[in-house]
């Protein structure tokens, strides 16, 4: 990669160390980062998954990176082929931003067919991070440090596809011994790539089943909104009569159009932040004065 991106060692009770790795048995004495070092104390998700994975895998890790991305969390990710490399991908298209936890050193490409999410990453500020020395080949030893690490960095793990001995699987454990809270996706109990996530449901591990189910766990968990630009549906324009007429709480408004009160709470967000409604006091939203005006206005004119 450039030799022009920034390059910096993180030694452990710098300010700059990640407070989550202390929670591991034995924290890294020290981290190599390549790219923006500060990216590692955003919001984070770790998202991981089979490397020889399935179509079915690949759409669910596409799905979880950009949902991610689409609710402001930056997505960690090994960069591995398959689930990894095009969850980082998905997160990338969608104008978010990862970290790529390496088995070698961070400023070597592996594998060769991940060298777009290698550069993409530190272009978009994030970053490229490992616990090897610079210019360190890739070695059979390092990459169970490494999972450790992806586990660490994030307060929730996603499983995207994993058979029942792998080393997503590993990565998987790692989470959950640290106490972090598991997703994981269901597939077919006789995909041998499903085995492993199908087992860590039955244990007790968050079950994925659809993008909805991803938005509503991250904004719980995260409490974060997702904000994607998406036309608006009917029940958007609803949502804004129903304002018009009177000032409304988010589950009243929900009830009122027939939608999910998340749904409802991601579009009232869009609206606030272009100004199209209020928050009042009270808890409810109301259209603003400037839609107001700007809706008399149109009014005015169709007449």
């Amino acid at each position: 990669m450039s030799a022009n991106v920034p390059r910096c060692v993180i030694e452990r009770g710098h300010d700059r160390y990640p407070a989550s790795l202390l929670d591991m048995e034995s924290p890294p004495e020290a981290i190599y980062v390549f790219g923006d070092p500060d990216s590692l104390c955003t919001e984070t998700i770790s998202i991981v998954g089979a490397r020889r994975c399935t179509p079915y895998g690949c759409a669910v890790a596409e799905i979880a990176g950009r949902v991610s991305a689409e609710s402001g969390i930056t997505v960690v990710s090994g960069g591995a082929m398959g689930c990894d490399s095009m969850a980082a991908r998905a997160a990338l298209d969608a104008g978010g931003r990862t970290v790529v936890v390496s088995g070698c050193g961070a400023d070597v490409v592996y594998p060769r067919t991940s060298r777009d999410v290698f550069e993409r990453a530190v272009e978009s500020g994030g970053a490229v991070v490992s616990l090897e020395r610079w210019g360190s080949p890739p070695r059979k030893y390092a990459f169970p440090k490494r999972n450790l690490v992806i586990a660490a960095l994030s307060p929730v793990t996603l499983i995207c596809e994993a058979g029942e001995k792998s080393g997503t699987m590993s990565t998987a454990l790692a989470a959950s011994d640290l106490g972090r809270t598991l997703y994981a996706v269901p597939g077919s109990i006789f995909s041998a790539e499903s085995q492993g996530t199908n087992r860590l449901i039955a244990d007790g591990a968050s079950p994925i089943c659809s993008e909805h189910d991803l938005e509503a766990c991250i904004a719980l968990d995260y409490n974060r909104l997702r904000l994607a630009e998406e036309r608006p549906c009917e029940s958007e324009t609803r949502i804004m009569s129903a304002l018009v007429a009177t000032p409304m709480r988010a589950d009243d408004l929900a009830r009122y159009v027939a939608e999910d009160v998340l749904t409802v709470l991601g579009t009232l967000a869009d609206y606030e932040a272009n100004g199209f409604v209020v928050r009042l006091r009270d808890g409810r939203y109301s259209a603003s004065k400037d839609y107001l005006a700007m809706r008399d206005s149109i009014e005015h004119e169709a007449n």
